[in-house]
């Protein structure tokens, strides 16, 4: 990667931007490459993890894996990466309260750190208190570093926030097409822990970077927006305790009476994942603090946050229903040589790669000609919902035992490579566009909760369907799901944009 120099224009330097004549990150400011290397890495041992996880839960035992049925398992998975998206919310809260984004992404690193390595580990209740690190770690991290992007950008209207905001993805891809490489061979192949240790390490050398180049970042990271009164936080800790108190002794009785299941943790994490972005929707509306424009925006915001968990609920289960199809349905050799069904992860992620820098020049050059925001994720929800409708060929393709040509996988991650560049950077930037200065962290964390929402109706709908889980019509209805949302989504794109004020 290489640096360009850009010369000062005269005009008084704005507290975020790079020093005049200093280096920037393709004409990016400098701190860009700080991030970009940080969520490489995140995503490194995020989805390495992923690559392996609903494969561990799901081997036999004999094999070293958990045992679980296929329907159980990917409900797992889902609930699992509901509960990373969730906890971006309170991870946005604890930056804006208490320890500002900059601390926060730190803190989350190290939560990350513990939690994969305890992964390595070969015991039941240390494998599930490292999914809990993880997810802490990396659900802190999502919301704060997402909106240090945004604040390397100090004017709305700049015309590199998008196309930075690609690059970073970018980032992310790449640490997502290594992963599956190289953890996923190492625990497919030699040892599911010594796979999830490769994890840990990587996840090492990401905290090192952020810390070594946090120096770039923009002044704004490190301050704490709203911090939290001594009265506020006296409340904080009497009502986490009480909420762990009520937590344990439910569970505890449930245990008692021999009914604990994994049914019983479950269930209450998908409900709750749906809950909770209702109530945090509720309370944002209510706030008198919030003036009119803001207020419409909010509104506008809740559109596009319904079409993107409709997609979520269709993307996200590539680590998990794709996954498993890959493993049982999908050939995995080419000219006698076969490879690891978790090589199939790193296909979106390359795609996304291919085809990330033409969808930056292409809404750079559209300018004032971009198709807005509620059109581009009516786009998106289209293609997902195709992406199904392929599958349920496939599976047709596959029934009676036979493997099939890994063109139809190649086929669906195409159509979620398009799709995703269609909404998830857009939605990015639209969320720090239109957040509420008082939740301006935080906001990150609620766009996060799209995918929690996503994920659990992906779980519920997995937990009923049971064993045909990856059948023909647990794809198909899912599929029509999303082509009817992204209809309604185009129809009322008007009304939406009007919604969204000054955001286009």
């Amino acid at each position: 990667m290489t640096a360009s120099l850009t010369k000062n224009d005269g005009a008084p330097p704005s507290p975020n931007a790079p020093a005049p004549g200093g280096a920037t990150f393709f004409g990016h400011p400098r701190g860009l490459a700080t991030l970009f290397m940080t969520e490489m890495w995140e995503r490194f041992s995020f989805v390495g993890m992923r690559a392996l996880l609903v494969l561990y839960l799901v081997a036999p035992e004999s094999k070293g894996g958990l045992g679980f049925d296929a329907a159980t398992g990917a409900a797992i998975f889902s609930v699992y990466n509901a509960m990373v998206y969730l906890l971006a919310l309170p991870g946005g809260w604890v930056a804006d309260r208490v320890w500002g984004a900059r601390k926060a992404v730190a803190f989350g690193g190290c939560s990350m750190v513990a939690g994969h390595f305890l992964l390595a580990l070969p015991d039941k209740a240390t494998f599930f208190g490292g999914l809990v690190l993880i997810a802490l770690g990396a659900g802190i991290m999502k919301s704060n570093i997402s909106t240090m992007v945004g604040q390397l950008y100090p004017d709305r209207a700049d015309p590199r926030r998008d196309s930075g905001f690609t690059i970073f993805y970018m980032g992310i891809n790449l640490g997502g097409f290594i992963a599956p490489l190289i953890i996923g061979t190492v625990g497919q192949s030699v040892d599911w822990h010594l796979g999830f240790a490769l994890a840990g390490v990587g996840m090492s050398l990401g905290l090192a970077q952020y810390l070594l180049g946090s120096r770039h970042l923009a002044a704004a990271s490190s301050v704490v927006n709203a911090p939290l009164t001594a009265d506020e936080r006296s409340r904080l800790v009497k009502h986490g305790l009480l909420w762990l108190v009520l937590a344990a002794a439910f569970y505890a009785v449930v245990g008692l009476t021999g009914s604990l299941s994994v049914g019983w943790v479950l269930w209450p994490l998908t409900l709750a994942g749906l809950a909770l972005p209702v109530a945090c929707f509720a309370r944002i509306k209510r706030d008198k603090d919030l003036t009119a424009d803001e207020q419409s925006k909010m509104t506008g915001f809740i559109w596009i946050f319904v079409a993107a968990a409709a997609f979520f609920m269709i993307y996200d289960q590539a680590g998990s229903v794709l996954n498993l199809f890959a493993h049982d349905n999908t050939e995995n050799a080419v000219l006698g040589w076969t490879f690891p069904t978790s090589w199939f992860q790193s296909m979106n992620p390359v795609f996304v790669m291919a085809l990330a820098p033409l969808a930056a020049m292409l809404w750079q050059w559209l300018g004032s000609r971009n198709p807005s925001v509620p059109v581009k994720f009516a786009m998106a929800l289209v293609a997902v919902g195709a992406s199904f409708f392929v599958m349920v060929a496939a599976q047709a393709a596959a029934a009676g035992g036979e493997r099939v040509t890994p063109m139809w996988l190649a086929t669906v991650y195409l159509i979620h490579a398009v799709a995703e560049l269609c909404l998830s950077p857009v939605g990015l930037s639209a969320t720090t566009k239109l957040a509420p200065r008082k939740y301006a962290s935080q906001m990150m964390g609620v766009w996060c909760l799209a995918v929690t929402a996503g994920d659990c109706v992906a779980a519920i709908i997995q937990q009923l369907m049971g064993d045909a889980t990856g059948g023909g019509a647990y794809f198909a209805l899912q599929a029509t799901l999303a082509v009817l949302a992204g209809v309604g989504i185009f129809a009322f794109r008007k009304p939406i944009v009007a919604l969204m004020g000054d955001v286009k």
